[in-house]
């Protein structure tokens, strides 16, 4: 979908491989999805840790002339789309720091929801931050530690964070690589050539030709290096809190995360619990596309509605466009978004999408049909619950106020958005469809957020709330 709610970032590292940065870039275009913003990648030659980041795309900035400033076996990537902090190149990552025992460079999937806590506590101490990034307090709380090694550092600054990390950090002769104890967000290990490599989601590994071995764990800090791998388990936590939104809309569908769960199957059965739970007479099933295409063929399977695309996305845009200065009806839906009217035209539509936020673009989409597309019926489905509650842990979505569904009805949501008929996937068949589902995060769909928001940042996010 043209979507209301960012994603949140993708990283990519990669150990003892002669073409490290290489990979890394490749990774990161894989993961492009994860985030637009600006990426960043640091090398190292076992030396010392070269660093390349700029606003903008992958394959617009890692040019051949920046590719060769990045030498060496070990390379950690990271592609941004702002959660905390500003979208300015300070706040892109990687992260490089110098400090007493030598230099790191950190990349960072998630949100802290302490971080104002410990940046404030930081900067009293004397610490000066280079950006407004969360992920800046991990490399300040591992310098201000008194632990006597950097392994122990690292662990003593993580048992202060609260929060969703995916984390790399690289030195110069290694890779360490840490997953929360909840597992908010997916990482996953796999090796290429003798080399292992680390990835928010599969479908980097399949770009590079590498072979996924496992997860890494939620609570695990892994240490990759000339001695080969050791796995430390020094976090815990009561449950686990997979980030359900992957599965329905995030990760790319050909990715498999969270132990395996192939996403585009997860869809689809979305979507065939969707046509179970509201039967509608219909002519053809639509996706919006690209994010609502496997739950529409799933919903066509189940419903034996006839699957076509009767909405074609144009893949070509760029961060901005020029509208013209003669008003055209609906132009930010039409530029992204075209109505196939021979295919429409006098039909009973069915369309899915995975998500409604503001509202905002599902009545252009709506009406756009009606208008271009000519369709008599158009009945909205949509192959997940209402989304009601902010997300804190790694993904910009909007505050609560602005998320229709929290402060409205279904079928005031169905006005405003003038669909003949709008019905929701519900949390009990979703649940239903996820395996272990307990173990998943559904906070913006049920306001039960895993985890806690200590002190006056709970009083801040719980403003959002009234």
């Amino acid at each position: 979908m043209i979507h209301d709610i960012h994603e949140e970032c993708g990283i990519v590292g990669v150990f003892k491989h002669p073409e490290a940065a290489n990979l890394a870039y490749l990774g990161l275009y894989a993961l492009q999805h994860r985030g637009q913003e600006g990426a960043g990648i640091c090398s190292s030659d076992g030396k010392q840790i070269f660093l390349e980041k700029s606003m903008g795309l992958v394959a617009d900035i890692f040019n051949e002339r920046r590719m060769k400033r990045l030498p060496g076996h070990i390379a950690i990537g990271h592609n941004r789309y702002s959660t905390a902090g500003s979208s300015v190149l300070r706040n892109v990552q990687p992260i490089v720091a110098n400090f007493a025992l030598g230099a790191l460079a950190i990349a960072h999937n998630g949100t802290l929801v302490n971080a104002e806590e410990l940046r404030a506590s930081l900067e009293a101490e004397g610490a000066i931050f280079q950006s407004s990034s969360d992920s800046e307090v991990i490399v300040h709380l591992i310098a201000h530690s008194k632990e006597d090694n950097i392994y122990e550092r690292i662990i003593h600054a993580l048992k202060q964070v609260s929060g969703a990390f995916s984390l790399l950090i690289m030195r110069e002769k290694e890779l360490i690589v840490v997953r929360d104890p909840y597992g908010v967000r997916p990482l996953c290990l796999g090796m290429k050539d003798g080399a292992h490599i680390v990835a928010s989601e599969t479908c980097a590994f399949d770009l590079i030709g590498a072979q996924y071995l496992r997860d890494i764990e939620p609570g695990e800090v892994l240490i990759i290096n000339e001695r080969g791998l050791r796995s430390l388990r020094p976090l815990s936590s009561e449950r686990k809190a997979f980030c359900v939104f992957e599965l329905i809309y995030f990760a790319r569908p050909d990715s498999n995360i969270f132990g395996r769960v192939n996403v585009n199957g997860m869809r689809k059965e979305f979507g065939r619990q969707l046509a179970r739970e509201s039967e509608t007479e219909a002519d053809l099933v639509i996706p919006v596309p690209d994010s609502g295409v496997p739950a529409a063929i799933g919903f066509s399977e189940q419903s034996g509605i006839p699957f076509d695309f009767g909405l074609i996305r144009n893949h070509y845009i760029g961060r901005t466009f020029i509208e013209p200065k003669e008003s055209i009806r609906h132009f930010g839906v039409k530029v992204k978004l075209n109505p196939v009217r021979k295919l429409l035209e006098g039909k009973r539509l069915i369309v899915i999408d995975d998500s409604i936020v503001r509202g905002t673009t599902s009545k252009k989409i709506v009406k756009m049909l009606r208008e271009g597309g000519g369709a008599n019926e158009v009945h909205l489905k949509i192959s997940s619950p209402p989304t009601i509650g902010p997300c804190f842990y790694g993904i910009d979505t909007p505050t609560r106020q602005e998320l229709i569904a929290s402060t409205h009805l279904i079928e005031e949501i169905r006005k405003y958005t003038t669909a003949d008929s709008l019905a929701y996937l519900s949390l009990e068949g979703l649940k239903r469809i996820v395996p272990d589902s307990y173990n998943y995060c559904s906070a913006c769909f049920d306001n039960e957020y895993p985890i806690s928001f200590p002190g006056e940042h709970l009083e801040q996010m719980e403003f959002l709330f009234r």
